[in-house]
């Protein structure tokens, strides 16, 4: 399946310390329905049929429910909503994206307690909105996938985060080492942990969707890092596609990603991941260097 990710607004209800947009909710409009219609037809005409709408907050702009409706009508056959998810606290909102024709719902939760959410996203409530909004979702018994930031923040409270999403019934979730850009490299200092001191926790939150039978991933976390949890590393499974961005159109989100996103060094070759492995984000090792990452042994 390929797919195309249009970020339609940029403006946002949270500030959260993680924003990969950073100032672009200041100064990127957001797109007009005319726009999101045309990206709709150029991915279609290369063979993309599904499309997630996102942000900054997509769930903020007017014609959202329109821009669903244009990619059904269009033929697409899987349409998220990738949101902050506070505004799915209200059921008939999710009644009608659902009627509208979105399939996929993408809420998401930074942690287990309103204290370790709201500590990230700076929206009071936010946490509540969040866990209502899935339980909204479930009730009408849409598929659920959830986004987690990994950060310094709430690395060791993953596990517990793990467990509420489990019982919440989500029906996939994530956990996406922190991308240091926009408002992240801002905070990169202090917001950034070591993915060493991640791992213990990180496997044990694996565990738990391993152990119920719910799909769970990590992005951004190199294979090399994840022995016993290959299958767990999400880069295998993010589908391909275009995105269109503020002012600029990417025609392949996993070329950018593998060329210039992310990066590996030139001992890495060595290692049986090699060809599927994206490495790290790049500001990563600019960070803390590259001791962390060792080649693995062995064929594949």
């Amino acid at each position: 399946m390929k797919r195309i990710d249009i970020k339609v607004a940029f403006g946002c209800n949270n500030m959260c310390d993680f924003c990969a947009q950073g100032a672009k909710r200041y100064g990127a409009a957001r797109k007009s329905l005319a726009e999101i219609k045309a990206a709709l037809a150029r991915a279609k005409k290369t063979g993309v049929t599904a499309v997630v709408f996102t942000g900054g907050e997509p769930t903020l702009h007017p014609d959202l429910l329109k821009a669903v409706r244009a990619a059904r009508a269009l033929g697409y056959e899987s349409v998220q909503v990738q949101t902050n998810g506070r505004r799915f606290a209200y059921y008939d909102y999710c009644a009608e994206l659902k009627k509208a024709g979105v399939t996929e719902m993408g809420p998401s939760l930074h942690g287990s307690a309103p204290a370790v959410h709201e500590g990230l996203t700076h929206a009071e409530g936010s946490f509540k909105e969040v866990v209502q909004g899935i339980i909204n979702c479930k009730k009408l018994g849409m598929y659920v996938l959830t986004n987690s930031v990994i950060t310094s923040k709430n690395y060791k409270d993953l596990p517990e985060l793990a467990k509420l999403l489990v019982y919440l019934k989500a029906d996939q979730y994530q956990f996406a080492f922190v991308h240091l850009v926009g408002s992240a490299w801002e905070n990169r200092k202090w917001l950034t942990p070591r993915k060493t001191d991640v791992l213990p926790y990180l496997k044990k939150a694996l565990d738990a969707g391993i152990k119920s039978g719910v799909p769970c991933y990590t992005e951004a976390v190199p294979f090399c890092l994840m022995k016993g949890y290959e299958q767990c590393v999400a880069e295998r499974v993010i589908p391909e596609g275009p995105v269109a961005d503020a002012d600029v159109y990417i025609e392949s989100y996993g070329d950018y990603r593998r060329n210039e996103g992310k990066a590996k060094r030139p001992e890495c070759r060595r290692c049986r991941w090699f060809a599927a492995c994206e490495g790290p984000w790049r500001e990563y090792p600019e960070l803390y260097g590259w001791d962390e990452f060792k080649p693995v042994k062995g064929k594949k």
